[in-house]
């Protein structure tokens, strides 16, 4: 019997030593948690990147997804036996001091089968450099954590088959690369938690513009405001020390170049939203900016009864011509139930341009359009630098909330807007901007202050209905 006690005795201090160290059950388990690193861990997307700045929680994200893949107890993912990943640090120092240290503390010891080191003791490894972890995954057999330095060059990283790879902080183009091949065999996936003190590099152009549309692409911003555990007056304190220039990087997590952003205003966060179904009688036209070899941008603009724009659908397309866009566009309209004219024909504002012949053509952009039953009017305001405030206005009003929001559906405008950049001058540079060409042509068509739409009553909308009937009626008789 005594035995008995004492074995019982024996395993709740080991159940209580092991609940001591099990950092990784109390992480955002709290009253307080952590929105948007449960965001990145709810993500389903095979290409994570977290942007945040200090102490805003990224690199939490990276130890902990690891630590859940390497034990197989994902709580939002597919889990995976025996899983073999690595952590990516710029450096074995700053591996040791901040990745490695991360996963140490989310690892509780017990679930460690061995480790072998590149340099100190496995008996302490948070005072030496980690090869590797051999972790007990809860399917019953061994996951291999494996840690690597981006100063060991890309010829390190070849081989190996991985289910993941954690970027704890910006790699170098050849070794993310390098690391991407890695990770095809078993369909891994690549996340990333970094502060963007580089600038506008790879990242930036391939994983935050994300100019093909990949649909395994997904990223976040984090700043000081977004971490719960961090303290109001640390944070007050912190940003006395910083410049506004630092501060973009170190609180907010921002790319920054030497020409700045034209369109800083804008915040995925704010003015991107999911679609929903839009009334009809918000529905109000289609902008068109035209291009044969370079891509035509086309979107349809609602507004509601407040005055507030949504841009509910997009077209943007290369080297197509007149009639194929045509197409497109009465397809979508269609799709979206989208009036027309009293002779058929959708109505849209296109670039004055489209209004020019050239040499080699019988007929303007404008009238190929007509023809093909879009009613496009070229009498828009194209002056750049009145478009340019009146779209900021929009997306960032004196007072109240934006007069602006984009469907995430609308790829193309929201990384037009996310990337168009001032130039050396006082002008932006003239590179992919063409939906932002078209949202300015129709942005300039709003009247400063106009009032907002009047809900129509059930019998004017019956006498619009019976006007309708009486055209379609005149149409058929006609022909």
């Amino acid at each position: 019997m005594r035995e008995i006690v004492e074995r019982i005795l024996a395993i709740e201090k080991e159940q209580t030593r092991r609940a001591a160290n099990n950092f990784l059950a109390e992480y955002n388990s709290g009253e307080k948690k952590h929105l948007k690193q449960l965001a990145f861990h709810k993500c389903q997307k095979k290409n994570r990147w977290v942007f945040g700045g200090n102490r805003s929680g990224k690199t939490e994200c990276g130890a902990v997804e690891t630590v859940y893949m390497a034990r197989g107890n994902h709580p939002y993912r597919e889990n995976r036996k025996d899983t073999f990943g690595w952590v990516v640090s710029l450096s074995t120092q700053v591996q040791r001091d901040v990745a490695q240290a991360k996963v140490l503390h989310y690892l509780n010891p017990a679930w460690i089968a061995d480790i072998t080191m590149l340099s100190g003791k496995k008996e302490s490894p948070e005072y030496g450099v980690i090869d590797q972890i051999m972790v007990k995954n809860v399917f019953g057999g061994i996951s291999v954590i494996g840690f690597k330095s981006c100063d060991q060059g890309r010829e390190k990283f070849q081989g190996s088959s991985l289910d993941y790879v954690w970027f704890d902080e910006e790699p170098p183009q050849d070794v993310y690369e390098e690391c991407r091949m890695r990770v095809i065999d078993k369909n891994g996936d690549i996340f990333g938690t970094m502060t963007p003190l580089k600038g506008l590099t790879f990242v930036y152009e391939e994983i935050y513009l994300n100019p093909k549309n990949s649909p395994d692409i997904w990223c976040e911003f984090m700043e000081w405001a977004d971490n719960p555990f961090l303290p109001e007056n640390e944070i007050k304190a912190l940003s006395e020390t910083l410049s506004a220039e630092q501060l973009d990087t170190r609180r907010y997590g921002r790319f920054k170049a030497n020409g700045g952003l034209v369109y800083p205003e804008f915040d995925e966060n704010v003015h991107v939203i999911e679609p929903f179904n839009v009334p009809a009688d918000w529905y109000d036209t289609i902008s068109i900016d035209p291009g044969l070899k370079n891509p035509l941008s086309a979107h349809w603009y609602a507004v509601d009864y407040d005055g507030t724009v949504y841009v509910i659908a997009e077209h943007f397309e290369a080297e197509k011509n007149v009639e194929y866009h045509a197409g497109e566009i009465k397809r979508i309209s269609a799709r979206l139930g989208w009036g027309t004219d009293a002779s058929g024909r959708i109505r849209a504002l296109i670039d004055s341009a489209a209004n020019q012949k050239t040499l080699a053509a019988v007929k303007s952009v404008s009238e190929l359009f007509y023809e093909q039953g879009i009613n496009v009017n070229p009498n828009v305001n194209k002056d750049l630098f009145s478009g340019i405030a009146r779209v900021k206005q929009y997306l960032n009003p004196a007072a109240g909330k934006p007069k602006l929001y984009v469907f995430k559906t609308c790829v193309n405008l929201i990384r037009e807007l996310k990337s168009y950049r001032w130039a050396d001058g006082d002008a932006p540079k003239k590179f992919d901007d063409h939906a932002l060409d078209e949202l300015r042509y129709y942005i300039m068509t709003k009247p400063e202050g106009s009032p907002p739409k009047s809900d129509k009553s059930l019998i004017a909308k019956d006498k619009e209905r019976l006007f309708r009937v009486i055209l379609n009626e005149r149409k058929q008789k006609k022909y």
